[in-house]
């Protein structure tokens, strides 16, 4: 089946703690449209399928013992059963049936994705996923450093973070320029203006509105229950490195605030909660993103040279929003 006659996918991307998570939960809301937790496997997957031996083989081996396999519902025979089916084995067609499936067990039938790292492997999702449309949700990275401060047991100071967060959003906007379908949104205005953005979403995706996106928490709860397990390290690494046991408490506990409506005090916290030293730092070295994604500068702190940042790819005609 050729892309254009498929419905567009959704892909939700973006830096941790912008919002995706809440994103996800109001689109999965609507009447015909599933998004799994995030799945942050594809990468791997197609890896594996490059490796000496059966592609097939080496996918499913991959996808069964990925750290986030167990979120999902399937099981290992189901995988290796139906995987086993594609003949000649192709990455596209194992990727349509793993979401087809999850979507038609939620009674929905269209899919999308929730994996705020693809982000930064779009070009690859891409290639596999010819219908996925990317939808980069963006958040002040300010209030991106006292989230992640708040929800971690360590910080990473505010220069380093200053650094990773632009660095993650220019390259993601770069990224965007070279894929087929790229929109971006930003997360303040999400919480601000709800209908009038996923409007925009609606439309950018092919998909009628419906309200009951707007009522998303009242099933937020039911829907992350998914999640509400011990995650093994399986094969995802990071650094070089096996991620240890998450428990099943952390994961769900970060996500608290999906079971309410949006929350708009959760909007500008810097100007109360980060220190005037940490605000001129990362000012110093983010400013100019922050003012060009529209955000505005508490400091009066010149920008550093190292902040200019890098203008995204210039969009195929009718690729981005």
């Amino acid at each position: 089946m050729e892309a254009r006659k498929l419905d567009p996918a959704p892909f939700i991307v973006g830096h941790g703690r912008s919002g995706t998570t809440l994103l996800r939960l109001m689109l999965d809301a609507h009447p015909e449209l599933a998004i799994p937790p995030e799945t942050q496997f594809i990468p791997q997957l197609i890896d594996a399928s490059k490796r000496p031996g059966s592609p097939a083989d080496n996918v499913i081996e991959e996808l069964v013992n990925h750290r986030r396999f167990g979120d999902f519902g399937f099981t290992a025979e189901e995988i290796r059963e139906n995987f086993g089916k594609i003949e000649p084995f192709d990455m596209t067609a194992a990727l349509r049936y793993f979401y087809r499936t999850y979507a038609e067990r939620q009674g929905k039938r269209r899919w999308g994705d929730k994996s705020p790292g693809y982000g930064w492997t779009m070009h690859r999702v891409d290639r596999v996923v010819p219908e996925a449309y990317f939808i980069h949700l963006i958040r002040d990275g300010r209030d991106v450093t006292l989230s992640l401060l708040a929800k971690q047991d360590f910080s990473p100071g505010p220069a380093r973070q200053a650094r990773h967060w632009k660095t993650r959003v220019n390259k993601t906007r770069r990224l965007g320029g070279e894929v087929r379908h790229y929109m971006e949104l930003r997360y303040e205005d999400l919480l601000t203006e709800p209908e009038t953005q996923l409007r925009r979403v609606c439309d950018f995706i092919k998909l009628d509105f419906d309200d009951a996106m707007l009522r998303y928490y009242e099933r937020a709860e039911e829907r992350m229950s998914e999640i509400k397990r011990d995650m093994d390290p399986g094969t995802e690494l990071t650094a070089n490195r096996s991620r240890g046991v998450l428990k099943a408490e952390r994961r769900l506990a970060v996500h608290e605030l999906t079971k309410e409506p949006p929350r708009t005090d959760r909007i500008g916290v810097w100007k109360t909660e980060m220190e005037p030293e940490d605000l001129a730092t990362f000012e110093r070295i983010a400013g100019p993103l922050l003012t060009d994604l529209g955000y505005e500068l508490g400091s009066d702190q010149p920008a550093a040279s190292e902040a200019r940042f890098e203008q995204p790819a210039a969009s195929k005609p009718g690729a981005t929003e």
